[in-house]
């Protein structure tokens, strides 16, 4: 008897093989039989797989740690702005002007908030400096969506297939690091345009402590608004010490900012029917064509009920800090600031209506940063304070446990006189007398993270 595998009688070997004795093909029913199909395979069976990976092995390869490259994204980034046109690095003046506005808004803020300064190092970034310089918190940030929804390209596969394309699936996640690669480079170069500021997006970008301004922007932001430039200027930088002072005081905050970013990646799921519905029009035999499918959507991810639920605590958190960034603002500008009123207005609208945090990120996996409640949080800081105190409206700040819910936010009156919100504040000013007098730092301890 031949040796050859196709003389095996069909229904041998385990009936695996068809009535012609060709072993079946694994990826028969699901959206990768088109894509094999069109590279190679005959009859509906799996092609030459070895063709197929050098190929797309030639596309994709690159050596780096992490389900993204994010050397390529900030090279990709760099190009982008270049070709965008002039990107002015800071005069002396402008950099001065930053400086002692600094200085101002820290002396303006003294008044209107207990929580202390912050601030150790002062800049003023071209946008390119901004990529540079916030490259790295955009890299935890994203990861870890990258990482599940790279994942789940690959488990979009039958088990059957998965044992047979091993090598596919560590080449289709390397595709899926370049495809992010590229849209981060793209997102990150069109934010750079825009923000002004190290947490314009309402996230710590910059290092603690770290005060941040982009002055290119902030001239661009200023365009239209009828007002004096310095106090545009100024603005920017009391919202920016604000946020600084926050983050630094809350250490507990930023670690779950990245926690909820995380449990939205958690939540990544394919949609098969949109990759199929893609991949029967495709010519897989063309690389650029697969390139293009990629990074024009082919494995974005659907809405999943996990990620709806991890939005909404990321939203109501960014709401809480941005309403109680405008509420000290507003305190420490009311009798000095003319302007402030005005320009508080554009900030919320130029927010409310999709900011560029929402864009970038909108634009790479669907989460979207937009403080939806924002109003809502402003008059809940300002009620706790006109009835407790300024004290108690920064003491909830103290721990995760203290902070209202999305739930407050539809009676942010009754959270300021409720029974809780008095305990709880009351609690918290007794830890921070406690820790005063121990020379003990607030949020230090690892069980005051979340």
């Amino acid at each position: 008897m031949s040796d050859d595998p196709r003389d095996t009688p069909a229904g041998d070997d385990d009936g695996r093989r068809d009535d012609e004795g060709r072993e079946p093909n694994p990826f028969a029913g699901t959206p990768m039989e088109q894509l094999f199909s069109a590279m190679g395979g005959q009859g509906g069976q799996a092609p030459d797989l070895g063709a197929l990976f050098g190929q797309m092995q030639r596309m994709f390869s690159s050596n780096h740690d992490g389900p993204v490259d994010f050397d390529v994204a900030k090279d990709v980034a760099r190009h982008v702005l270049a070709s965008k046109g002039d990107d002015p690095s800071p005069l002396s003046n402008q950099v001065n002007a930053v400086q002692d506005a600094v200085q101002l808004a820290e002396s303006w803020l003294d008044r209107s908030t207990g929580l202390p300064r912050a601030v150790t190092q002062t800049s003023a970034w071209s946008r390119a400096e901004w990529i540079d310089q916030t490259s790295d918190s955009w890299k935890v940030l994203i990861e870890p969506i990258a990482e599940h929804v790279v994942d789940a390209m690959s488990k979009a596969l039958p088990q059957e297939a998965q044992a047979v394309a091993g090598p596919l699936i560590g080449i289709l996640k390397q595709a899926g690091g370049a495809m992010f690669a590229q849209q981060i480079g793209q997102a990150l170069a069109e934010l750079s345009l825009e923000v002004v500021s190290g947490t314009d997006v309402g996230l710590p970008l910059a290092a603690t402590g770290h005060a941040a301004i982009v002055p290119a922007n902030v001239t661009a932001f200023g365009q239209g608004l009828e007002q004096r430039e310095s106090d545009v200027l100024l603005h920017v930088v009391l919202r920016e010490v604000a946020h600084q002072r926050l983050y630094a005081h809350a250490t507990w905050l930023r670690p779950a900012i990245v926690g909820a970013v995380a449990e939205f990646g958690r939540g990544t799921r394919i949609d098969l029917s949109a990759m199929e519905s893609q991949l029967g029009t495709l010519d897989a035999s063309d690389p650029e064509a697969i390139a293009e499918a990629m990074q024009g959507g082919m494995f974005d991810p659907e809405p999943t009920p996990e990620q709806r639920i991890a939005l909404k605590k990321l939203e109501t958190l960014l709401a809480f800090v941005e309403g109680w960034v405008d509420e000290v603002v507003d305190q420490a500008t009311r009798e000095v600031m003319p302007a402030a009123g005005a320009l508080a207005e554009a900030v919320r609208r130029r927010r409310a209506t999709g900011g560029p945090a929402e864009q970038t990120f909108a634009s790479l996996v669907g989460l979207e940063l937009r403080p939806r409640r924002l109003r809502d949080a402003t008059t809940l800081w300002a009620a706790l304070r006109d009835r407790q105190g300024a004290e108690a409206r920064d003491a909830v700040w103290s721990h995760p446990d203290l902070m209202p819910t999305a739930e407050d936010l539809d009676d942010p009156l009754g959270f300021a006189q409720g029974e809780r919100a008095r305990d709880d504040v009351d609690a918290a000013l007794d830890q921070l007398l406690s820790d005063s007098e121990s020379g003990d730092d607030i949020g230090d301890s690892p069980d005051d993270r979340p």
